[in-house]
């Protein structure tokens, strides 16, 4: 029985807007906590240094649980994949909150914690692929963008979400007991949120496109082979246009948490305005997926990418202020620019590829692009800053990014319009 297109997208905005809560409240965590938990013998920026590694860790995995769950989606279909992922990623996160600190285990407390990021990344990564396509291809092809755009609104709202729960707890905590005990309430709150998840996602019909193309094509043996034989060119276009949209937004939320606290900043202030811009994105994505639907998907990113490379200049000034009001601004404004990326994303990818061949297509693409930019975002602004003291090397970092996504996005095709079920056989 097929399922209404307002029913898929909610099971995976609200699947996808789980398994992104599990994954930033690590980042959220390695930049608060996790360098006096899991590495206090270091000094302040060389243990954020290190515990970030541990969240880089979680990016390299994502290519190879692509890889894995694109294989498996393209050939068994997109739902029962989507239902694994949110397993893997609720465990791995229940389980981080109930680890032994550094206090109690010594150095393997550390790798405990980098090998249950492991399992986060591998799970992430096949999960956005899965969570894209399913709606992209449930939805019709004139407000495909608007629909796709919705799972993307998944990851401001995993980061809403997991910066409210660390803002609440940072408010009512002392410093001392959030450092004890109180860090662990979110990860373990992941069980309770992955259960709601679940139940969602197992009511919700496969894809009919996928289901079509199914009986008319004979299933692939190796679905990357396909990708790389037909899409290879596809792939680096995805890959190149992540580079900024991913890079700003960990620079955006997760690295000006770091930035913030090294200016004696205190953590409430930057959590607080991190809240507000999430909030702000996640219902901005949508009108942005919109946008694209009525003057395509290029237009539209590559605004979002010329605007973020030059608003990153005024991004870093507006935090040192200190002031509430500018840090919420300067975060806002860069989150809308992202949005004008990361909306259309969705639809503008799955339009590249084939059917038998579009979940491991979209998430190799995406994924390959994660290791270079948003695992090495964070590493790469904390050494920057460590090294010069300075903001301009970091935005000078993100407007390199910026042009290399301008290329890669107006050198590629329009893809609005296409009919994803006459794109079941390869070109």
């Amino acid at each position: 029985m097929a399922t209404s297109i307002k029913k898929i997208v909610a099971a995976s905005l609200i699947g996808t807007t789980i398994e992104w809560y599990d994954f930033f409240l690590y980042g959220s965590a390695a930049a608060l906590v996790f360098n006096k938990l899991f590495f206090p013998e270091s000094d302040p920026l060389t243990g954020t240094l290190l515990s970030f590694l541990t969240y880089a860790v979680g990016f390299v995995a994502r290519p190879l649980g692509g890889l894995v769950f694109g294989h498996f989606g393209d050939r068994l279909g997109r739902k029962n994949l989507l239902v694994v992922s949110l397993l893997m990623m609720g465990a791995a996160t229940f389980l981080i909150g109930c680890l032994p600190t550094y206090a109690t285990l010594g150095s393997s407390a550390a790798l405990l914690l980098t090998a249950l990021r492991l399992v986060q990344g591998f799970a992430l990564g096949g999960e956005w692929g899965g969570a894209v396509l399913i709606v992209s291809e449930h939805g019709d092809t004139n407000r495909r963008g608007f629909w796709a755009s919705w799972p993307q609104a998944g990851a401001p709202g995993g980061n809403l979400l997991a910066t409210g729960v660390l803002a609440v707890l940072a408010a009512w905590q002392s410093d001392e007991a959030f450092l004890a005990w109180g860090w662990r309430v979110p990860f373990l709150l992941s069980g309770v949120l992955v259960m709601v998840g679940l139940w969602i996602r197992l009511t919700i019909s496969e894809s009919p496109v996928f289901q079509q193309a199914q009986e008319a094509q004979p299933e692939p043996a190796a679905p990357i082979v396909g990708v790389l034989w037909h899409h290879w060119k596809d792939v680096l276009v995805a890959i190149g246009a992540r580079l900024a949209e991913n890079i700003s937004f960990y620079l955006l939320t997760v690295f000006v948490i770091t930035y913030a606290k090294n200016a004696k900043i205190d953590n409430s202030t930057v959590l607080n305005a991190v809240l507000l811009a999430s909030a702000i994105h996640f219902v901005t994505i949508p009108m942005w997926g919109a946008l694209s639907d009525r003057i395509g998907r290029r237009p539209v990113y590559l605004v979002g990418a010329a605007g973020i490379g030059v608003w990153i200049f005024a991004f870093f000034p507006l935090v040192d202020t200190g002031n509430f009001l500018a840090i919420a601004l300067a975060i806002t404004v860069g989150l809308l620019f992202h949005g004008m990326m990361y909306g259309p994303q969705a639809a503008f990818f799955s339009e590249l590829f084939g059917t038998r061949m579009r979940y491991t297509g979209v998430s190799i693409g995406a994924q390959l692009s994660a290791i270079v930019a948003g695992a090495l975002a964070p590493l790469i602004a904390v050494a920057l800053l460590k090294s010069y003291s300075s903001s301009v090397p970091i935005s000078a970092y993100l407007g390199v990014a910026a042009v290399l996504t301008l290329i890669a996005v107006y050198t590629a095709r329009e893809t609005q319009g296409r009919d994803l079920a006459e794109r079941m056989h390869v070109r």
